[in-house]
């Protein structure tokens, strides 16, 4: 048959209601037990997938309940306004001020025009390629800046930048800058304390913050709130122990002086004597700690505390009120201290002139290192070293400050009889200008010691008796003459009071050695002396020129404090002497 002929046919056979599926060639005959299966499958397809929406839209919908949260709940962090800190007499040294950290879903905020982005960088003060390097990210949250100022958020969501978003948080201000700086301290841009005191009373500043639930969309905008989760407890205020006008007063005074003496640095701190309290702390170089920029180790160093040094002539009150206080000596004790100098197996002990034969109160007015050598050997080592460890020398700090040291004094077992005699006028043991300045106290308060605070207190702390009021009445005695005209703290003479004190200098270490050109003048005061009110204690460190020793860097800057802080704390005057009289070379401790 040919070809046309079959197609003709298979047409004809379809017009006759003949099925295709009946030809022969098209029929395919399937075992009945596939198809029932295919069927089976089928249907527990769709009854499995009919269950589980019914299980997870009815009867469990925590799971998409939970995805949901996961892609548009967030729990906001609200955060606790930190605590103020004030000053003695109410006035703000440091307060939080409302700010916001300004963020960015990358892949939105690079889909906006380029000049949005340039102009974004240029209100954050912040070259713009590194804004592109942080949005160069895999990440779906990026922070571009923190802390930025309110009119400046103003000026960036008037760009209206799609994935850009603000969250609030605080930015420190400190109103006196760089006069308190190394007392406040500082915060970093978590706002927790780093320094000083803001960084020793964290927990009672920070507050705890609070949280509140929000649901927000794709943009990071919030959609709905869904109430507060935690409210925030705000941190609370902290008063400290310090004055404000003190503390001006002795930042000046030691800036001054640094400026004068071309000194590397300088420190001066006030106490008061009923109290313990740190009235002034005060250290130059310094820095702004609202602008952090720029800072430098040198700057940030708070030498009151935690710089230590050789307490040089200033120790030889310790000295000599440990022979007067045991019996050994009296006010009235001669030395012969011919020829100004004396040997200790093998070295030389020297004075700056030879004083000759000296009572024990000329020993401390003229500053005499042979006459403290020789007051120092007739007291056993240990009666010294458990008289140094009761005024805080080489002790645990107990200030509440962080980073305070304890100096350094060697057990007096080990020590040898030159080490001995070093350590009676100042060499060979080691203090901070805080430690010195609190070891005078034996002095101005009658003998006692009391804690030192930072923090203001309300009533006066019990004392621990050091020596006899006898004793701490004849070395208050020995302090004023040293600032009279024979003395070697003439300079540190004021007008109208009764100051006393003792100069010091000390040689610094250089390369292992004592130096001859590099050194540290200090002056440690009472004042007044009728009736003692404030301990000042003021360090040169490294003055260059003529003028190096203490009593010609230290004193005079002690002076001007002493006369300020008097004044300004209406302490009425003790002295009739009006005229101040200065030799034209004033007299200069030995080193």
């Amino acid at each position: 048959m040919t070809r046309g002929a079959s197609k003709s046919g298979a047409r004809v056979a379809a017009s006759k209601g003949v099925a295709f599926t009946k030809s022969p060639v098209l029929a395919v005959r399937l075992p009945d037990w596939r198809s029932r299966m295919v069927l089976f499958v089928l249907f527990a397809s769709f009854a499995a997938l009919g269950a589980r929406a019914v299980w997870l839209q009815g009867v469990s919908n925590q799971f998409l309940q939970s995805q949901g949260k996961s892609r548009y709940e967030r729990t906001l962090e609200l955060p606790a306004t930190r605590g103020r800190i004030l000053d003695r007499n109410g006035a703000v040294l440091a307060t939080s001020l409302p700010v916001r950290a300004v963020w960015a879903i990358p892949e939105d905020v690079l889909a906006s025009p380029p000049e949005k982005i340039t102009a974004l960088a240029k209100l954050l003060g912040m070259p713009e390629a590194d804004i592109r390097k942080k949005l160069d990210s895999d990440r779906t949250f990026v922070y571009l800046k923190r802390q930025v100022e309110m009119p400046v958020i103003a000026e960036i969501e008037k760009l209206k930048i799609n994935g850009l978003d603000t969250r609030k948080e605080y930015k420190r201000f400190y109103p006196q800058g760089e006069v308190v700086t190394h007392l406040v301290g500082f915060t970093n841009v978590e706002d927790k304390g780093q320094e000083g005191m803001e960084l020793q009373h964290q927990k009672t500043l920070m507050g705890v913050p609070g949280s509140r639930r929000v649901i927000k969309d794709r943009l990071g905008h919030i959609a709905e709130d869904l109430g507060m989760f935690r409210e925030p407890h705000q941190g609370r205020d902290l008063t400290l122990s310090v004055d404000s006008k003190l503390q001006y007063i002795a930042f000046t005074s030691i800036k001054n002086a640094v400026e004068k003496f071309n000194a590397k640095a300088g420190a001066a701190v006030v106490l008061d004597v009923h109290t313990g309290e740190v009235l002034a702390l005060a250290n130059y170089p310094t820095y702004n700690p609202n602008d952090r920029s720029k800072l430098t180790g040198e700057q940030l160093r708070n030498r009151v505390i935690t710089d230590t040094f050789e307490p040089g002539s200033t120790i030889k009150p310790i000295t000599i009120g440990l022979g007067l206080d045991t019996g050994r000596i009296t006010p009235d004790t001669v030395f012969d201290n011919n020829p100004g100098w004396m040997t200790i197996t093998g070295k030389r002990i020297r004075d700056t002139h030879n004083y000759g034969v000296q009572t024990v109160s000329g020993i401390i007015q003229k500053s005499s290192n042979i006459g403290a050598v020789k007051v120092s050997q007739r007291i056993p080592p240990q009666e010294m070293w458990e008289m140094y460890t009761k005024v805080g020398y080489g002790q645990a700090p107990r200030f509440g400050f962080p980073g305070a040291t304890a100096g350094r004094v060697r057990p007096w077992k080990s020590w040898r009889p030159i080490e001995y005699a070093n350590m009676a006028f100042g060499h060979g043991l080691s203090v901070s200008l805080l430690q010195m300045a609190r070891s005078y106290m034996i002095f101005a308060r009658n003998g006692d010691i009391i804690p030192l605070s930072f923090v203001k207190v309300n009533e006066e702390p019990v004392g621990q008796q050091v020596i006899s009021p006898k004793t701490a009445a004849q070395v208050r005695t020995m302090l004023e003459s040293v600032v009279g005209p024979q003395g070697t703290a003439s300079k540190a003479q004021v007008a109208g009071y009764r100051i006393g004190g003792k100069t010091g200098t000390a040689e610094k270490l250089v390369n292992g050695r004592y130096s001859r050109t590099n050194n540290i003048g200090y002056f440690a005061g009472i004042g007044p002396m009728s009736k003692p009110r404030f301990i000042i204690a003021v360090m040169v460190d490294d003055p260059s020129g003529a003028l190096r020793t203490g009593g010609s860097v230290a004193a005079p800057t002690a002076a001007d404090l002493f006369a300020s802080a008097l004044r300004a704390a209406n302490v009425p005057p003790d002295s009739s002497i009006t005229d101040i009289i200065i030799p034209e070379v004033p007299l200069e401790e030995s080193m």
